[in-house]
């Protein structure tokens, strides 16, 4: 609980991006939310190496859709 501020500043750049016209990275926020509530409820069941690893998985995947690489 002590990490979910996380949460809370992810949420106020997506509402910023959103709000000034930056549709895609709004979008890249509100993935990156999600991941990161993943990592905290991972971490506070004592799994965090599963989740950081699903967490690079996804980002692997966001970059190549976004035109960074291959998955």
């Amino acid at each position: 609980m002590q990490h979910d501020w996380i949460i809370d500043v992810l949420t106020d750049l997506a509402a910023f991006a959103q709000q000034n016209g930056m549709a895609a990275l709004a979008e890249q926020l509100e993935d990156s939310k999600l991941i990161a509530a993943g990592e905290l409820a991972a971490a506070r069941h004592g799994a965090p190496g599963r989740a950081a690893g699903d967490a690079a998985a996804t980002l692997g995947f966001h970059r190549a859709v976004a035109g960074g690489g291959e998955p």
